[in-house]
């Protein structure tokens, strides 16, 4: 491997901490959206909340995600994968479900529960090269969750979390 392939691998990698960092941290939509490029798609399955074009991340971000974070939310990753084009992170996601989560259990109210669930976090990245400089965007962000685990977790049927989802 070429050490200008390990430079791009790291740098995809800072890209994909600071957009964790900015929504999760430092909870600032811009900062996040600034890292995305301009068909990026953002997925979170099973139960596809998202956003599929940048009004739709910025309104997913602002309304679902930020004001909506638990207090408690903590992240240990437990393993990433990166090459040219995507970084891979199994993480385990601690938090106490203490008010509704539109981004993660939409219309499931708070349970005041304590929760732990691994996911699962592809996110891929498009290049550019301008001057000599390669700028890196992050082009999708899906993430994968066990639902059903979470649900029985929160003391909450998997089929009415995703009906509700749905609705």
């Amino acid at each position: 491997m070429t050490m200008g392939i390990q430079q791009l691998m790291r740098q995809i990698e800072q890209v994909r901490d600071a957009f964790h960092a900015a929504v999760h941290v430092d909870r600032d939509a811009a900062a996040a959206e600034a890292l995305l490029g301009e068909t990026c798609v953002l997925v979170n399955a099973p139960i596809g909340t998202g956003g599929g074009d940048p009004a739709a991340i910025r309104r997913y971000l602002a309304e679902d995600v930020l004001p909506a974070l638990p207090d408690d939310l903590e992240f240990e990753r437990v393993s990433r994968t990166v090459d040219q084009r995507r970084v891979v992170d199994e993480v385990r996601v601690r938090f106490t479900h203490d008010r509704e989560l539109p981004w993660l259990l939409p219309g499931v109210p708070a349970t005041g529960e304590r929760a732990e669930v691994l996911a699962i976090g592809v996110v891929s990245f498009r290049h550019r090269s301008t001057a000599g400089r390669t700028e890196s965007r992050i082009s999708a962000h899906r993430t994968l969750w066990d639902h059903a685990g979470l649900c029985v977790q929160l003391g909450v049927d998997p089929a009415v979390a995703l009906a509700a989802a749905r609705a």
